[in-house]
C-alpha cells in the first residue's frame, strides 16, 4: 500500500468519531489534515501531525501547546503504521491526561482497518488479473503474452490437461466474491482460474488434472454450488492439452447449456457431442432436412418422439411417460410412420427421425414446423 487515500481517511474518521464521540483527524505525509470530524479543518496544515512524521513517535498536545503548534488542537497525534511503514498520523481532539489508553486503541482500530482495506483492494486486483486472463483465454485469437503475464503476476501456471467448466446461475444468495472465494477454496492448490465473464456466468478453467480426476472437481464444485443454495446448470468440456483450446473448449460448454434439457442442472459436451454437430452445420440445410424428414408434423406427434427417444425407444416406459395407454402411444407411432414415412421404432430411422427431432427442438428454431 503506498498511500493513505482519502477515502480511507474518511471511513477511519466516520467510524472512530462515531464511537468515541469525539474529533478526530487524518493527516497524510505532508501533515495535511486530509480527513476530520469538522471539515472546516480539512486542507490545512497541522504542525503537530508534522513532528510526528519527523520524529516517528507519538505527540501529546497540551492546552499551553497549541500556540506552538500551529493548525493543532489539544489532544493526542499517533504515528499510523502499515508494514512497518509509516502512512500518515491520527489525531483525537481531548485533554491528553484524560484520555488514558483511547490514543492506543484508535490507532489499532486505524490501523486494522487499513489492513483490511488492502486486503480487499489487495483481492479485487488479483479477480480484475484473473478475469483480464480468461477474457484472453476465450478469445477465437488469445494473446499467450498477456496470459503468461498475467499468470506471473498472480504467481500461478496452468499446466496440460486442461477442462473447463461454464456454470450459468439463476439465483445466487452470496456475494461474488465470496462466491468465488469458496469456489478457488473448492478447488485448491491453485489449480485454476476462476471469474465472471457476466453478470450470471462463472469461467473455470482447470488445469492439471486428466479426465477422471477434472472430473472429481466438477462433481466437488456440484456439491458445493447444491450446499450454498444457488441456483444454477453447469456444463463441462473434454480435456485438452494446448492453452489455445480454451476457446473452442468455452464455445463447446455453451452450447450445451443451450441444446440441453433445462431440468438438467450438470452437463457434459461429451454427452451432447453429436448432437452439437448438427448445430454447427448451416441453418438452412439443417431446416431443410428436418422439415422433408418431419413434414407437417404437430405438437403431438413431436412430443411422442421426444419422449420415445428420451427414453430409450421404450414403448412402455414412453407410455407411462405420458401418461397414455400402451395402445393409444402404438396409435400413435403408426400416424407419425404414414406422416413422415420412417418408423420410430428402427434404428436407422430413429437415427434419422433423431437429428430431424434435434434440429425441430434447437432454441434459436424461428418457427416449429
Amino acid at each position: 500500500m503506498s498511500g493513505l487515500t482519502k477515502k480511507i481517511a474518511e471511513d477511519i474518521v466516520r467510524e472512530t468519531s462515531l464511537r468515541l464521540n469525539r474529533n478526530v483527524n487524518i493527516m497524510n505525509m505532508e501533515g495535511i489534515i486530509i480527513a476530520a470530524h469538522d471539515e472546516r479543518r480539512v486542507w490545512s496544515v497541522h504542525e503537530g501531525a508534522v513532528e510526528v512524521l519527523k520524529k516517528r513517535s507519538t505527540l501529546a498536545i497540551n492546552t499551553s501547546d497549541e500556540e506552538v503548534w500551529v493548525g493543532a488542537q489539544p489532544g493526542v497525534n499517533l504515528p499510523i503504521v502499515f508494514n512497518n511503514e509509516i502512512l500518515g498520523v491520527i489525531g483525537i481532539t481531548g485533554d491528553p491526561d484524560e484520555m488514558g489508553d483511547i490514543g492506543d486503541l484508535v490507532k489499532m482500530t486505524t490501523e486494522l482497518m487499513i489492513r483490511q482495506e488492502f486486503l480487499v483492494s489487495q483481492m479485487e486486483w488479483k479477480q480484475r488479473t484473473k478475469e483480464m486472463i480468461i477474457e484472453q483465454l476465450i478469445k477465437s485469437a488469445p494473446s499467450l503474452e498477456d496470459i503468461h503475464r498475467g499468470l506471473n503476476l498472480l504467481g500461478l501456471q496452468l499446466h496440460p490437461p486442461f477442462t473447463t467448466i461454464v456454470i450459468q446461475i439463476k439465483e445466487q444468495p452470496i456475494l461474488n466474491r465470496v462466491f468465488i472465494q469458496k469456489l478457488e477454496t473448492c478447488l485448491g492448490n491453485n489449480q485454476a482460474i476462476v471469474g465472471f465473464i457476466n453478470v450470471n456466468r462463472v469461467f473455470i478453467a482447470l488445469s492439471g488434472h486428466e479426465e477422471e480426476g477434472a472430473l472429481n472437481k466438477v462433481k466437488s464444485i456440484y456439491h458445493l454450488m447444491k450446499r450454498l443454495n444457488i441456483v444454477f446448470r453447469m456444463s463441462y468440456s473434454l480435456t485438452f492439452q494446448e492453452i489455445e483450446k480454451f476457446s473452442q473448449s468455452y464455445l463447446d460448454c455453451d452450447i450445451t447449456l443451450k441444446i440441453s434439457d433445462s431440468d438438467n442442472d450438470l452437463l457434459s459436451f461429451a454427452q451432447i457431442e453429436a448432437k452439437a454437430l448438427f448445430f454447427q452445420i448451416d441453418e438452412v440445410i439443417t431446416k431443410r432436412f428436418s422439415q422433408r424428414v418431419l413434414k407437417s408434423i404437430d405438437e403431438n406427434k413431436a412430443e411422442t418422439l421426444n419422449s420415445f427417444f428420451k427414453n430409450n425407444l421404450n414403448l412402455q416406459q414412453t407410455a407411462n411417460d405420458l401418461y397414455v395407454h400402451r395402445n393409444t402411444l402404438l396409435y400413435r407411432m403408426n400416424n407419425i410412420i404414414k406422416e413422415t414415412g420412417y418408423d420410430p421404432k428402427k434404428f436407422e430411422d430413429a437415427l434419422i427421425l433423431q437429428v430431424a427431432m434435434w434440429i425441430y427442438n434447437r432454441p434459436d428454431h424461428s418457427s416449429k414446423l
